[in-house]
């Protein structure tokens, strides 16, 4: 059966005829890789489930390149956030590049982490999930041995995340009547997970969580927070391609779980944001210390992609009843970053 989440196809040929209109095709490292230019023309940055990774004083945004998700992972740059400089990849934009990893096609949703003076990427190719690693964050992100996770089943969509303890753990989604969410303890150099530790975390049961009833429901993008001794799985729901793909959070004691979903949720939607399409994203601190979301948005009303990459502010609340603080999004601090030189 084929299921819901396959990538939004795109007109190359429309998108390069604007940026050729625009004239700055010509003398690019971009220009010269892909004929698929991830900027539109207000100079919003089209990289769909996106995230930003923090180091030394530079953000670097990467994520899904729609219509050339084939070729790898794109990285932009900034230092305020707001304006970004690329691609800056290593090898022509890309700081993952197609024959350096494993995977021929649909490289989808990547995370940047850092641990022990290596950089790590765990993206998905093949509707499989696989880990590179580089000594920059621009990359060349590469694997020694060219091959995914093992898995008896496709699987998408991961985050991983090393807790207080050193102990490392995978989140990510399986395909298995629906896109659901599960987790597992992975070994120490991330070459694979522990079996014995897979737990199922969340599936789409919640009416926000499905709100057109597929045949193959959807939940997806997870990533994780700790806050308070208390760990906050943040994820996606329905078809990417629905506008009311949203944005909720599920609860946990533990970093296996039980999760218990909250009732606050969704925390970004088309009904609290009024556009289409937001989701699939990841969480990421500034200079400051102050916390971010960054995820994608449907083109606009009439059209799902390229999807554009946002931003909005993002906190935890005072406890609740439960004595759990709510994670909470400022809605008037959304943006979209923009490519420094097309910033209007």
């Amino acid at each position: 059966m084929k299921h819901f989440y396959q990538k939004y196809p795109q007109n190359g040929a429309l998108i390069l005829f604007l940026f050729l209109l625009l004239g700055i095709t010509s003398g690019t490292a971009f220009a010269q890789a892909t004929a698929v230019q991830p900027v539109n023309q207000k100079g919003q940055i089209s990289l769909a489930d996106p995230t930003i990774f923090f180091h030394d004083g530079v953000y670097y945004l990467y994520g899904t390149v729609e219509g050339n998700s084939g070729e790898g992972f794109l990285v932009y740059t900034s230092s305020d956030m707001k304006s970004w400089e690329g691609p800056k990849g290593a090898k022509d934009g890309f700081a993952l590049k197609k024959g350096d990893v494993f995977g021929a096609k649909g490289f989808w949703a990547p995370q940047v982490f850092y641990h022990k003076n290596k950089f790590y990427m765990a993206y998905t190719a093949n509707e499989n999930i696989a880990i590179a690693e580089s000594d920059s964050p621009l990359g060349p992100f590469t694997q020694k041995e060219l091959k995914s996770l093992d898995a008896p089943v496709k699987q998408i969509d991961p985050f991983v995340f090393i807790d207080e303890d050193g102990k490392k753990y995978l989140y990510h989604v399986r395909l298995i009547e629906g896109n659901r969410i599960f987790v597992a303890e992975m070994t120490d150099d991330f070459s694979a997970i522990k079996p014995e530790t897979l737990r199922e975390c969340v599936s789409a049961k919640e009416p926000w969580e499905h709100t057109v009833r597929a045949e193959w429901p959807v939940v997806e993008g997870p990533s994780i927070l700790k806050h308070k001794n208390l760990y906050y799985l943040v994820y996606s729901a329905n078809d990417f391609r629905n506008p009311d793909y949203a944005v909720g959070y599920a609860v946990s004691k533990n970093p296996l779980g039980p999760w218990e979903k909250q009732k606050d949720s969704p925390i970004i939607s088309r009904a609290g944001m009024g556009i289409n399409g937001t989701g699939h994203g990841d969480f990421f601190q500034d200079k400051k210390g102050t916390l971010y979301y960054v995820f994608h948005t449907h083109n606009s009303n009439a059209q799902v992609g390229p999807r554009q990459t946002a931003i909005v502010k993002a906190n935890f609340s005072k406890k609740n009843n439960n004595g759990k603080a709510n994670l909470t999004v400022d809605h008037k601090t959304f943006y979209y970053p923009k490519q420094a030189s097309l910033k209007q």
